[in-house]
């Protein structure tokens, strides 16, 4: 079975167009990469027990160690990677949501590898604000259709 996943895309209009919230993840895979190193805020849920909202709006909250705002949603569609697993993503404005008193979430890897030495590493270790134009070369290849369903340039 396919794994899934849900996130929570925030959009707000700006001077210069409209703008994504996206993080930069986190761990020493991502450290040094830029271009397809960005993803919305979002976690694997087990469908069986949890709803996608509500999976999304958990891990909005692990992510990034706050609540997202109260909405409403809207769902955008759920997009495949090529690896198979799937991510359902749902838009919000956030027009007066403050990307700043964050607390990342963490998660424990053996780093170096093959070393037997586990270390935590933050889940995403910085979140902006950014054009769209500029978050698609950003975000991992299979969360960028979620874009397109904003029906925003």
């Amino acid at each position: 079975m396919a794994r899934t996943s849900a996130g929570i895309l925030l959009h707000r209009a700006a001077p210069g167009g409209t703008e994504v919230l996206i993080a930069h993840m986190g761990g020493p895979f991502w450290a040094r990469k830029d271009a397809g190193a960005w993803s919305i805020p979002k976690g694997e849920y087990d469908p069986a027990t949890e709803d996608p909202l509500s999976a999304a709006r958990r891990e909005f909250r692990e992510e990034l160690g706050i609540d997202p705002p109260p909405g409403p949603y809207r769902e955008l569609g759920t997009f495949s990677y090529s690896s198979g697993k799937q991510v359902t993503v749902f838009a919000a404005d956030g027009a007066d949501f403050e990307a700043s008193g964050l607390s990342f979430g963490v998660f424990a890897l053996e780093w170096p590898p093959r070393s037997g030495r586990i270390q935590e590493f933050p889940e995403v270790d910085r979140v902006e604000w950014m054009p769209v134009d500029a978050a698609r070369d950003k975000l991992v290849a299979g969360q960028r259709p979620a874009l397109d369903g904003l029906g925003i340039a």
